[in-house]
């Protein structure tokens, strides 16, 4: 099983195609980056770290509520999970599946393996940290971003998006 279809070291780069990522959807159904988000613009919040969820969640969390009726724009939330945390993947995916609202079960792709490449892609630097990526329609890097909750950053976001959406 390799979750983590990121076999070549890349790093990020404005306008290039994200690399494939292959995981599974919390709803359990398999997922495939950036295929399943053709045709729309697509947030990619990547966290590293069980703390990194605030920091996903305060970005992914406004900027559903920002898009929810925009059926062109979708995002998801990316828990990298690797280590020994890794032998309690029922656990942890039973309890984000709790804590997560079903109709948000296909927004959440859980990553398990070595998250390392991922890392080296996105320009890891601290674990608590949110590392976001916004796709455009044809799954190219159009705005990306590492830290915590930050207004200025998220106006970015809002930005970025209404570009693609014009166009």
């Amino acid at each position: 099983m390799i979750p983590l279809a990121l076999t070549v070291a890349m790093t990020l780069s404005m306008q290039q195609p994200l690399p494939v990522l292959k995981a599974k959807y919390l709803s359990g159904r398999e997922a495939t980056l950036p295929a399943d988000c053709k045709g729309k613009a697509a947030l990619l919040a990547f966290g590293f770290s069980y703390a990194s969820r605030y920091a996903v969640e305060d970005f992914s969390n406004r900027f559903h509520k920002e898009f929810e009726k925009e059926s062109r724009v979708t995002f998801y939330e990316i828990p990298v999970i690797s280590g020994a945390a890794q032998l309690g993947k029922w656990f942890i995916d039973s309890g984000m599946r709790k804590g997560t609202p079903k109709d948000l079960h296909e927004n959440v792709i859980t990553l398990y393996g070595n998250g390392g490449p991922w890392k080296e892609y996105l320009g890891y630097k601290a674990a608590d940290d949110a590392y976001l990526v916004l796709l455009d329609q044809s799954g190219a890097v159009r705005w990306h971003y590492c830290g915590k909750f930050d207004e200025a950053a998220y106006k970015e976001l809002l930005a970025a998006t209404g570009k693609l959406l014009e166009h």
